[in-house]
């Protein structure tokens, strides 16, 4: 599979300006349909990428292979693609999910042991309600993976639209920087203490941070 993207980065270089860009669009909308088959996606966009080449040597418009309306091109050919979730999505999924718990709860028990050893703000030991701490983790993950999928929409939506991508990337960043933490605060605000409690050093946190974190990085590597 690296193959065929590794081709594809190299070809697409060939393009000009655009034709680059539309096929561009064409390829991010694409892949973005991530409950796609990878492998027939990939060979799909080969496919499209060596067609526009010989049109772009002969001389002749990309429209004669996307017609007048590429998006909708791009949706008759995610139509046609058979349904899969490959496995680097799975990936992708699991290692966001990693990378949220062990941002959130490393910073968290970092903040608490600065407060309790250095400063005597808090108590060195916290009790921790086992219902509350599972409810507000599934809230997260939840809330991580309904923005992950709208900033993919987001971006998909502005394919083949005159908008600065610069400008979606920052707007995709705060988004990824700021929804999480409106979360946590509702979550510390709002969500009532139940279930069986625990007494734990504060700085627990911050070690199973660094856990998933690492957990984060090895799932990364195998993308």
């Amino acid at each position: 599979m690296n193959t065929l993207v590794d081709e594809n980065n190299e070809k697409r270089e060939q393009l000009n300006v655009e034709n680059k860009k539309v096929y561009e669009d064409m390829l991010v909308y694409v892949r973005l349909s991530f409950d796609k088959s990878e492998a027939e996606t990939e060979e799909v966009l080969m496919e499209l990428l060596d067609h526009l080449l010989i049109l772009q040597e002969e001389g002749r418009d990309s429209r004669e292979l996307f017609g007048s309306d590429p998006k909708q091109y791009a949706r008759e050919i995610v139509g046609e693609l058979p349904q899969a979730l490959p496995k680097k999505v799975r990936a992708l999924f699991m290692m966001g999910i990693c990378y949220f718990l062990g941002f959130y709860l490393f910073t968290s028990g970092l903040i608490q042991t600065i407060l309790a050893y250095g400063f005597h703000h808090l108590e060195q030991t916290k009790t921790y309600s086992l219902g509350t701490t599972i409810v507000g983790l599934i809230m997260g993950v939840a809330a991580l993976a309904i923005l992950a999928y709208s900033v993919f929409r987001y971006i998909q939506w502005s394919c083949f639209r005159h908008t600065s991508k610069i400008k979606e990337y920052i707007l995709s960043g705060l988004m990824f920087a700021v929804f999480p933490g409106v979360i946590v605060l509702a979550m510390y605000l709002w969500l009532p203490s139940f279930g069986p409690t625990v007494v734990l050093p504060v700085y627990w946190m911050g070690i199973v941070g660094v856990v998933f974190l690492i957990m984060a990085k090895l799932l990364g590597r195998k993308i």
